[in-house]
């Protein structure tokens, strides 16, 4: 049987490792960029964060998470990780449960994908390729690449989402699949940096600090990055999911998780009896960096040039609510440009979650970030690329 892939990602190139096991089917992975896995290379700032022990439905969002539920139990983390290793790649699993390479290098999880395809009989890989069209005639599938025609029995699209359009993220999925009477729901970037009121990050791009976040219900802790539009960082991508699909609100900065209220204000009133002389603007020196502790006396309307010893009880305990309080306007995501993922995609009712063949068209299937299903930041995105490409891969038929 000949089995056509389109896009050679993570989920691409698992559905065709998967596909090849058989020896019997002929496979062919066309890939629109030079080389495969690009995109790959850079998650999780280069190190590739590939999976998470803590893998749950709870982690993953779309019109229906439950739709991913079947892929990820078939083939959960311990089943990847055996496959990985399986392909000669050690990994390595941090407390957060996150799981890299242990080379912490995206470049070694996507050369064991890689060089085992290139040794693969049955697999031919064609880069540089872009199907321009997809269409089904007399039981057989055609994709149209500049003057190249190539035809497949049954065709994976595994063409990845909208977001990181210069890492090669592109709308094709979708046309491709629309060709075919399918639909998508609304698409906005996810995993994504947030614009703020400049008024005080302004100042601080480039700075970062641990601190706990809360922003439309969702409450975390992780490393904030100040920029000159915003914020960024670890614990914002984790957030901007909803900035992106509803913005609006206010992100509020706990730059201090670790104290009280209380705390803070004995500690800002012993340094201001020790030191009456030294000036505002050095009162937060050794507790934040210096730039960030500035800001933040100005956000409680603090004047730098007054001596510590001249400010109040009630000025102290401002400034220990506004370390613990620190708000910022939220004016929306960046965009689909800088995003590491997209959220919404094809909607998944219109395939089967057993097999991720489509209900609409027979041999037909979808696997990754081209569908309506998108994960938080820490390996989850990647969990469904290998999950769902492994459930495709496997050509089950389901009518």
């Amino acid at each position: 049987m000949s089995v056509m892939i389109i896009g050679g990602g993570a989920s691409g190139m698992m559905a065709a490792l998967t596909a090849s096991e058989n020896r019997e089917n002929h496979v062919l992975l066309l890939e629109r960029q030079a080389r495969v896995g690009r995109k790959l290379l850079a998650t999780g700032n280069g190190r590739c964060n590939l999976s998470n022990l803590n893998l749950s439905l709870i982690h993953y969002h779309g019109q229906t998470p439950e739709f991913c539920r079947y892929a990820l139990k078939e083939f959960g983390v311990e089943s990847t990780l055996a496959f990985f290793h399986s392909l000669g790649l050690l990994t390595t699993a941090e407390e957060s449960g996150r799981i890299y390479p242990r080379s912490d290098s995206a470049n070694s999880v996507v050369d064991v994908l890689r060089l085992t395809l290139e040794q693969r009989a049955n697999v031919e890989i064609v880069t540089g390729c872009e199907v321009s069209e997809l269409r089904r005639k007399k039981g057989h599938f055609f994709a149209l690449s500049g003057e190249n025609l190539y035809k497949a029995d049954r065709v994976i699209v595994c063409a990845g989402g909208a977001a990181g359009g210069k890492l090669g993220g592109t709308d094709l999925g979708y046309r491709l699949l629309a060709s075919f009477g399918h639909r998508k729901t609304k698409i906005c970037p996810s995993l994504v940096q947030l614009r703020t009121d400049t008024t005080y990050v302004r100042s601080l791009k480039g700075v970062r600090c641990v601190a706990r976040a809360r922003y439309g219900g969702q409450e975390r802790t992780g490393e904030v990055q100040f920029t000159d539009y915003g914020v960024s960082g670890p614990l914002i991508f984790e957030l901007s999911r909803e900035a992106a699909c509803c913005g609006g609100g206010e992100l509020l900065l706990d730059l201090l998780p670790e104290a009280t209220e209380e705390e803070l204000c004995m500690m800002l009133r012993s340094r201001c009896e020790n030191l009456p002389g030294l000036k505002c603007e050095d009162l937060l020196t050794g507790m934040l960096h210096n730039r960030l502790g500035r800001i933040l006396l100005r956000f409680c309307g603090c004047s730098l040039e007054t001596p510590c010893g001249a400010l109040s009880a009630p000025q102290l305990a401002r400034i220990a609510h506004g370390i613990k309080h620190f708000t910022l306007p939220v004016l929306g995501a960046m965009g689909l440009e800088g995003a590491q993922v997209t959220a919404g995609g094809v909607r998944t009712e219109e395939f089967f979650d057993t097999t991720l063949e489509s209900r609409l068209c027979p041999g037909l299937y979808a696997a990754g970030e081209v569908l309506d299903i998108d994960g938080d930041c820490g390996g989850y995105n990647l969990q469904w690329a290998w999950s769902s490409g492994r459930l495709a891969g496997e050509l089950r038929r389901s009518l």
